[in-house]
């Protein structure tokens, strides 16, 4: 009961109102009154100081007067500072590559054989032999869209999940033309030759994907496209190629430009191949030229 009795009278204290008169000294005459209240003026002055003090901060936070302060370093000093620290590093690693380069290259001029380099010591904080790999759910999931789509479809099943075999397959013609050199597995001839006018395109002869585009010596400009159950067709000798590894082309798509390419060639011809299961296919036996 004492203590609810101090607070009322604290309470009331706090808001009994006093008069602030200012009187002439003279004629004692008012000049100035004003009604204030302790609770009201302790208010006032708080707010006053929190206004300073966010003022202030805010001065010294996002203003240059900052750098005023003992001990704040200026912002592009620090920056610099990090700058000079970082090429320093650098050339330090360049030195070593250089000086290790260097010591390599007097061996070898000495006929000696240059140092192994050498090895990190592995961390023998962690047991990596007690490490099991598994594979979660969702990186199966993964796996099986990523697999399922048209560009990465290197299956040997179809849309049932059975097996094809090779005469299921209907062949796209990829060049229509005259057979100059026919199959023959005795000669090393493991494919046949077309000739045809010039600037022919050469077509993909099923649905696959393009597993080898690039320039060889013997057989000029080479194309290879991998289609279902370990089939894949060779277009050789071509001019231009169309397509890039990885690209996944339909039958009848133009993938070539007939040519004359390579060291084996002599004259602007298609030289192309079937493989099944790693053995080489007549393809005069399924595709009518």
């Amino acid at each position: 009961m004492e203590n609810k009795e101090k607070k009322k009278k604290l309470i009331t204290k706090l808001k009994s109102k006093y008069r602030l008169v200012i009187l002439q000294d003279e004629s004692f005459a008012e000049k100035f009154s004003m009604v204030l209240a302790p609770l009201n003026v302790f208010i006032l002055v708080g707010s006053v100081l929190i206004i300073l003090i966010t003022l202030v901060i805010s001065i010294v936070a996002f203003t240059p007067l900052r750098e005023f302060i003992p001990g704040y370093a200026d912002v592009n000093l620090r920056r610099n500072a990090l700058d000079a620290s970082l090429r320093a590093d650098s050339i330090a690693t360049e030195l070593e590559n250089k000086n290790a380069y260097m010591q390599n290259l007097l061996y070898i001029l000495q006929g000696k054989t240059p140092p192994s380099p050498a090895s990190v010591p592995s961390d023998s904080t962690h047991k990596y032999d007690n490490i099991t790999i598994k594979k979660s759910k969702s990186d199966s999931l993964l796996r099986a869209q990523i697999e399922a789509e048209d560009k990465y479809a290197l299956s040997a099943n179809d849309e049932k999940g059975q097996t094809k075999t090779i005469s299921s397959f209907f062949f796209f013609t990829p060049l229509n033309g005259t057979v100059t050199s026919s199959f023959n597995s005795k000669n090393s001839h493991f494919g046949i030759d077309i000739t045809a006018g010039e600037n022919e395109a050469i077509k993909a002869t099923i649905n696959g994907t393009v597993v080898f585009a690039s320039w060889t010596n013997t057989e000029g400009y080479v194309i290879q496209i991998q289609h279902d159950n370990n089939l894949i067709s060779a277009y050789k000798h071509n001019s231009v190629l169309l397509k890039k590894i990885g690209d996944y082309v339909k039958a009848g798509e133009a993938i070539a430009i007939i040519g004359n390419s390579g060291e084996l060639s002599t004259g602007p011809h298609l030289h192309f191949e079937l493989w099944y299961n790693g053995i080489p296919l007549n393809p005069q036996e399924y595709i009518s030229f």
